[in-house]
């Protein structure tokens, strides 16, 4: 990996190369989707399936598009026990961290006879969108059907796509089954999304959609916004260490390839204090990339976005770690503890060298649905708040109302909003 020694001009450069790998610089691709959008929403089902037989190669119609439960029986024959005895286990940590995050409806009452409150209600209908093809993400599946599901939300309905036999990955199905999803359709790409957002005869139209996909499928959730909720138009995947001559560079070595390893453009960054650590961590690099199966994936993104870079001191690499705001921050130090009180932006912050990333993706709890590019400087993890909306409760006695209505008055007066303020004055006319 490249060592860089951290200064003003060198961050600047990274940061900028980051940006590159946001989805709004995709916007070539805008035009494909948005035709996709807008054939799904003038012809429905038909459209549907036209997309589905042309990108998947599967014969998907209304009789078939929704998964049986002889087919999630079947899939069950074909998954590990053990593999489904892990994702149980998973299960239980998951929704017993996202229990924590419940709000609940509030009131509060005067002796004047006003009464303020806000009324907790879950979405009624979300749509949760799972990749398919060769790779099978069932940690994503309960990742975002259980805070759902937490939060109370009547019905969740999942798509994504089936291969060209119409069949969905079986560990996709066991996930959805045991994580509680109500339907799940046989769609997938910008079509789904599409489908999802605008309601077809066969799918549902839902209040949110939130789940991974590839850029047209970011690109989809970005564009429907409004006529739905979305959790985010996500980027690339990302990590970012923070490490001092403490660390072990093995272990560092190999966490940052296990974001590198997700796609050419995920980016993987060191930032330490020691540039001892920093060559033996780069020669660990070197080790692993030879031997495991992704290398060519990993080469290419650590050469596009990997970096070592060499500070000072702990509050120089905080500070440039606070300006990366990366989806994935492992801290690995003398006092990680103490380290972490100084970090303001970061999806997700492991402790220890014992608190690897992937302890996060699949099993401690919290979810691992994060903001990235930069976006954890204004936006959190996936959480039960995503499934839920308030309403405020207003109630106020003639008595309380009337020890106030002439400052009401006043108000609505002054900006010249003259029917706001006689609502008010009739109740008080002699």
């Amino acid at each position: 990996m490249r060592i860089v020694e951290l200064t003003d001009e060198s961050k600047n450069n990274i940061l900028e190369n980051l940006l590159k790998r946001s989805p709004n610089s995709y916007g070539k691709f805008e035009s494909a989707v948005a035709e996709i959008l807008l054939n799904i929403k003038t012809r429905g089902d038909e459209a549907l399936f036209e997309y589905t037989k042309n990108f998947d190669k599967a014969d998907i119609n209304a009789d078939n598009i929704v998964v049986t439960e002889a087919e999630i029986e079947e899939a069950y024959s074909l998954v590990d026990p053990e593999l489904i005895d892990v994702i149980r286990k998973a299960i239980v940590n998951i929704r017993s961290f996202h229990e924590k995050q419940k709000q609940y409806s509030w009131f509060d009452s005067k002796p004047d006879g006003t009464i303020l409150g806000q009324k907790v209600t879950a979405l009624a209908r979300v749509g949760v969108y799972v990749p398919g093809g060769k790779a099978a993400y069932p940690s994503s599946v309960l990742m975002n059907v259980l805070p759902a599901k937490v939060a109370g939300v009547d019905q969740i309905i999942m798509c994504t796509p089936p291969d060209k036999e119409g069949k969905v990955y079986p560990t996709t199905l066991v996930a959805a089954k045991e994580a509680g999803v109500d339907v799940i359709y046989k769609a997938g790409g910008a079509q789904a999304v599409a489908a999802m957002a605008y309601g077809t005869k066969s799918i549902p139209k839902v209040d949110k959609i939130c789940g991974p996909g590839n850029i047209y499928v970011a690109l989809a959730k970005k564009a429907v916004f409004g006529y739905v909720s979305i959790d985010s138009v996500a980027g690339p995947s990302e990590i970012l260490v923070i490490a001092d001559e403490t660390a072990n560079p093995r272990y560092v070595a190999a966490d940052l390839l296990s974001q590198a390893e997700h796609d050419e453009m995920a980016s993987a960054i060191l930032v330490t204090t020691s540039e001892d650590l920093a060559h033996k961590v780069s020669a660990e690099v070197d080790k692993f990339v030879a031997e495991l199966s992704r290398k060519e994936i990993i080469q290419k993104s650590l050469d596009n976005y990997g970096y070592i870079l060499v500070a000072k001191d702990i509050d120089e690499a905080v500070d440039v770690a606070n300006e990366i705001a990366s989806e994935h921050m492992e801290i690995v130090t003398k006092n990680p503890f103490d380290v972490m009180t100084k970090v303001k932006n970061a999806g997700a912050i492991f402790l220890g060298e014992y608190s690897s990333e992937p302890l996060g993706d699949y099993f401690a709890g919290p979810n691992h649905v994060l903001p990235t590019n930069g976006t954890a400087k204004f936006f959190s993890p996936l959480s039960v708040d995503d499934f839920i909306k308030k309403s405020s409760i207003i109630s106020y006695s003639r008595n309380a109302l009337e020890a106030i209505h002439t400052d009401i008055e006043k108000f609505a007066t002054a900006e010249h909003l003259t029917a706001h303020a006689n609502s008010i004055k009739v109740r008080f006319e002699n």
